[in-house]
Order: structure tokens, then sequence, then C-alpha cells
């Protein structure tokens, strides 16, 4: 493990390639912050483009000349399984990272994100052990054979994740790509890399993986992503994060042909039914919105409310916001802890001053809480426009931060048609009574996802992915181990005579 203490006792970590701890070319370092006291809990090291080509090649190597790729899927999936069991074993450790370095919350680090992330990474260890074979209707034409589709790794994977849920969104990216045989370079966000750190740390310290699959670079997205992107040895690239950068990743990726999955930004309807649970549906909302200050591609940020149920539905809906205490992340009773950092925080201010200037309602105002134990930190409590129009930027653009836009309906077909008029299309939220009705709404919201009377339920077992600007391909599940193949068929002819192959006919007057 490259890390030394410095006088000022911060870590220094180095970067992860060919199964060695090393120092960058530049040996230059960034420091990482707690974003809830402003605090240097770390520094990383900035890497360069030749940090990155030395880590693309090792992961080459390791694919075309090692052993991972063509070992056999049950041997893999155990090996995996030992990894997460390693894991595990420092699961308090890596939570209170996630919390300090990431600012969420100790119920969401603790309860959540180290936990469903650990049980995403073993679903993907069992599916690792599955025979890539799938089968093909049988051929006569023109002559029997026997056929299938072999799904093989792809190659190198670049992958790049963002800060909102630094571990969580490194599992989803390397635990599919190395039960399906590949190789990888993932750079974590520079504002987050801490957990990703820690658990390659763990996974080195287990010494089941073999030298150049797995390789980790810290630095600017703007060198070592674009590195990953246009590098003619990278064989695919991952990216979760904005959809302004997403197109830029697309765009740079292009000019190799490379297969890209993106998981990209959301304006995300919610919406009530008039025959709503209220009870439920208030909680839910704000649930679906706040979570993580709204730090989620797939935060339920614009919320339709039907006539019929708005006054008192705003009513519980403002009251029980209100009460959200917004404090510092290890406190057990902190609902709303920092955002990421100060041009995160001053992006929200930005967009609530906009909403304001665009004729919308303040029913409930964020503000930086005037308390001194949160005077170094990002914190905002929660803001609440009413009088929102669907065409209105803080209804359109995504803001990634704690605020709501709440827009009212007269009839449903309407509400739909609003959800729908978005350039995204990644997550959606119905409340119902009658869940047969809520699944018909459902089928009419374009959205990868749709939850009915719940949000943001992300299952091992189910895809998640975007439409329109939201994304292209998915992740989890068996669709998002797919994302790492490759399909190749093979064709074997069963006939033993020459005249039954299809080229005979074909050939025999110029051979004759």
């Amino acid at each position: 493990m490259m890390t030394n203490e410095q006088p000022d006792g911060a870590i220094h970590h180095g970067l992860y390639i060919g199964g060695q701890w090393r120092a960058g070319h530049a040996e230059q370092y960034e420091p990482v912050y707690n974003p809830a006291t402003s605090e240097i809990l770390a520094y990383v090291v900035k890497a360069d483009v030749e940090d990155t080509r030395e880590a693309i090649r090792a992961a080459r190597q390791a694919f075309d000349e090692g052993p991972w790729p063509q070992m056999a899927p049950g041997e893999r999936s155990r090996i995996l399984h030992k990894v997460v069991d390693a894991l595990q074993e420092h699961e308090e450790e890596l939570a209170d990272l996630e919390m300090n370095n990431g600012g969420c919350t100790w119920r969401k680090a603790h309860l959540m994100d180290i936990p469903v992330g650990l049980l995403h990474f073993r679903h993907f260890a069992k599916l690792a052990g599955f025979e890539p074979l799938e089968p093909v209707p049988q051929i006569t034409f023109p002559s029997l054979s026997y056929n299938f589709v072999q799904r093989e790794p792809i190659g190198v994977c670049g992958q790049i994740i963002p800060w909102n849920f630094p571990f969580m969104m490194a599992v989803w990216k390397i635990a599919p790509a190395l039960a399906a045989g590949n190789t990888i370079v993932l750079k974590p966000a520079s504002l987050t890399p801490l957990s990703a750190l820690r658990m390659f740390e763990i996974i080195a310290e287990t010494d089941l993986l073999p030298p150049g699959v797995l390789n980790l670079i810290t630095g600017p997205g703007a060198t070592v992503g674009s590195e990953l992107a246009q590098n003619p040895l990278v064989d695919k690239i991952a990216f979760t994060g904005s959809t302004e950068v997403g197109r830029e990743v697309m765009r740079q990726a292009a000019g190799t042909i490379k297969k890209v999955t993106l998981e990209l930004g959301g304006k995300s309807p919610n919406l009530l039914l008039d025959d709503a649970e209220l009870d439920i549906a208030v909680d839910g909302s704000l649930w679906a919105t706040f979570m993580h200050n709204g730090q989620a591609c797939e935060s339920g940020s614009r919320l339709f409310v039907p006539d019929s149920l708005y006054d008192e539905f705003m009513a519980r809906l403002i009251d029980r916001a209100s009460k959200l205490v917004v404090g510092l992340p290890a406190d057990g009773f902190t609902d709303l802890g920092p955002m990421i950092s100060r041009s995160q925080l001053e992006r929200t201010e930005s967009y609530i001053q906009i909403g304001i200037e665009e004729g919308a309602t303040p029913v409930l105002l964020g503000r930086r809480p005037d308390v001194p134990e949160l005077a170094n930190g990002h914190f905002i409590s929660p803001t609440i426009f009413t009088d929102v129009r669907n065409d209105m930027r803080i209804a359109q653009e995504e803001i990634f931060g704690p605020v709501l836009a709440v827009i009212k309906y007269d009839r449903l077909e309407e509400a739909i048609r609003m959800a729908n008029d978005t350039i995204y299309g990644l997550a959606a939220g119905v409340w119902s009574a009658d869940v047969e009705k809520a699944v018909k709404v459902a089928t009419g919201l374009r959205a990868g996802t749709v939850w009915i009377n719940d949000y943001h339920i992300i299952s091992a077992e189910a895809p998640f992915g975007g439409y329109k600007q939201s994304g292209i391909g998915r992740e989890l599940g068996t669709w998002g181990l797919m994302e790492y193949t490759e399909v190749k068929h093979i064709h074997a002819d069963l006939s033993r005579t020459r005249d039954a192959r299809f080229w005979y006919d074909i050939l025999t007057p110029r051979l004759d």
C-alpha cells in the first residue's frame, strides 16, 4: 500500500498500477476535504497523461496475456466472493470514510451506501459463475448445424465515477466488469476518492486478482478521463456523471469506436394521483427529493400534485420539510448533511435565485444555517417552490441540490405530458392507492425506472439507466453484466458431405 503520512498528519495516497502502489510521474498531490468541516482528510496524486497510459498498458497486458479473461467462470466467481468477504470485514471503516469524505449522513453511509454496495458486489460475484453461452434455435438450412452465442469479455474498460455515491458507483463499475473477465482502469471523482482507494487497498491485500486486472488513477477528468476515452488500447468507456460531460466523453470515445455506457443526469418527475395515500406520499416525496441533499441523478425534483389534494398535501409537505434536521453527518439525528463543495452550494443558491426571478414562490426558502459548528461546512436547508411552470429553468435543469419544484395539475394526461417534457428520462415516481392505475401511468412515462409508492429503491437484480439524454445502456442485473461482454456467434456445420453445404451449389458451376 503506497501511502505515507506527512507532517500535517494527512495521508498521501498513491496510484495503483499493475498490482503496485506508486507515486505519479510529476509527484504532484491534491488535497481531499471533509465537506462538513473543510478540513483536509488526505492528499491524492494528480496524475498526468503518462500515468494514465501506464495504467492502460498494465490493464492491456493483463487482458492480452494474463489468466483473468480465460479463467473458468466458477473460479472467477469464487475469487470475487472472497473479495466481497474481505471488503465486508472493513464495512464500518468504509462507511466512516464515505461519510467524512462524501458528506452523507451516518445513517445513509452505514445503513445504505456500504451495505447495499456490498450486496450489489456479491450479486455480480454470483453472476460471474454463469456459463457465458446462449443457445440459438436449431438451424437446418442449408444443412443441419450447431449454433450458439458466446459472451466474451470486451477487454480494457476505462471507468469514470462521480462524487455523490463514490463507493457504490465504484462497485457498479468494477464488479460487472470483473465478473465478465475484463481488466479495468478506474478514475474516482477528485472530490471523493477515499472509499475507492481504500477498496482497492483491501482488494490488493487479498492478493486474489492477477496484477494489472485492477488499476486506479486519481486526477483531473480533463486529463485522466480524456485519455481513457480516447486511448486506442481502451475497449470500453463507462461514465457516470452529468449529461454535459457525458456528451464530451461520447465525442472523445467516437474516435476509436469504443463501446460506451453513460449514466447521466435527470430531472425526474414524481406524480401524485388523486387517490394517493398522503401519509405515505408526503414522506415519500421528501425522501425522493432531499435524500443526500438532492445530490442524486434520479432525484424526484419535479413534484406534480393534483388540484384535489393540493392544499392538504402541501400543508403537510411544508410542515414535514421544515422539521428536517441540517447538521453534522456523524450526528444520528441529522437528515441533511453538507453539500459536497462550496461550488455546489453556490450553484444551488444561484438556482434558488433563478426560481424567484422566474416568478416561482419559495414557500420554504433554503438558507445557510447560522450555527457555529456548521460554519466551516457547505450546508443549506431545503427549498420548496410552488407556482412553478414546467418550462421554468428550475423545472427543466438539473440543480443537484435540495430544491423541489411543485407543479399543480388538473388532468392526469396533462401531468404525464409535462412529466415527459424534458431532455431527461432517468427515473420517475407514481403515488396511488390503485396499483393497476399507477402501472398504466408508469407505462406512459419515458423513464428507465419508475417507482410506485416508493423511491430510490435500486435492486442488484434490476436494470438501472435512462432514456433520452439521461444515458446509454444499463447497469445492474444481467443487463449490467452484458454491457461488459462482446457477443460472438459460432456456427458448426454437422453435415459430412461436400454437396450438403450452402456454398456447393454456388461454386459448383465454376469449379466444374
